[in-house]
């Protein structure tokens, strides 16, 4: 069916502002942490953050911040038990792709939104593989599918830049072949006729021959040139950074 190739275009938003990252590559950057975190929900001064930039308390109330969110297989909306009705309606009584990417290697996904869950993820190539109709059934597919193939990310791997391109439209017909043997799996699901492999490009100078995180609550200040960026991390000659892991931290950056 043919490749799609994109170049990844980043923005770091800092408050009511956006910064354009992709032209600071190659230059000298300095993060500051301010020793305030905020939920981003309440605005509630919060001493950590939970599940990317929560408080405590609405990390408990929330749906977004539910166990279902990340093993969709265990979606319990259609029981009456979701702590927010409408945003399960919204969110996961939708339609959802399960996918092919290559990060650090070959693995299986689910997503709402495409491409931005394979940029999150920093993979170099993505296929779209089947459509359902909410999130369980998602989940389900999804850990069918995860007999034959991971589902999880090497972050460090995925950093080195070593890894090899590959045959996603071989590997889905493979798969395909053996969810055969699952109709009640196969019965959930529709397959993406005109999908094409999409081919995504990072902003890297440079990838790290080590790999040495930063951790911004022990060190709070970051400094070092600007090398790359690719998937939720920045890539310093001094190190990298989960920029990600800081949603809700008051941060400076020059």
């Amino acid at each position: 069916m043919g490749t799609l190739c994109g170049d990844v275009q980043y923005h770091l938003p800092i408050g009511e502002d956006s910064l354009e990252l992709n032209s600071r590559v190659g230059k000298p950057i300095r993060l500051e942490y301010q020793g305030e975190i905020r939920c981003i929900e309440c605005d509630r001064k919060t001493r950590k953050s939970f599940n990317q930039g929560f408080c405590f308390p609405c990390s408990t109330r929330l749906a977004c911040c539910d166990l279902c969110i990340v093993r969709p297989e265990l979606c319990h909306f259609a029981k009456g038990t979701c702590r927010e009705p409408a945003w399960g309606e919204a969110n996961c009584m939708i339609p959802h792709t399960v996918y092919l990417s290559n990060t650090s290697g070959l693995k299986v996904g689910i997503t709402r939104k495409v491409p931005s869950r394979w940029i999150d993820q920093g993979a170099i190539q993505a296929l779209e593989v089947l459509k359902v109709d909410d999130r369980l059934s998602s989940g389900l597919v999804e850990t069918t599918l995860s007999k034959w193939i991971g589902d999880k990310t090497n972050w460090r791997k995925m950093l080195k830049g070593d890894v090899e391109l590959r045959d996603l439209e071989a590997v889905r017909d493979d798969l395909l072949g053996r969810l055969e043997d699952f109709p009640q799996i196969v019965g959930l699901a529709r397959r993406v006729e005109d999908a094409r492999v999409v081919t995504l490009k990072y902003p890297v100078l440079e990838y790290p021959k080590k790999i040495i995180s930063h951790n911004l609550e022990k060190t709070p200040v970051v400094e070092g040139t600007l090398l790359g960026i690719k998937g939720q991390y920045l890539i310093l000659d001094t190190g990298v950074l989960n920029i990600r892991k800081y949603t809700g931290y008051f941060l400076r950056v020059d």
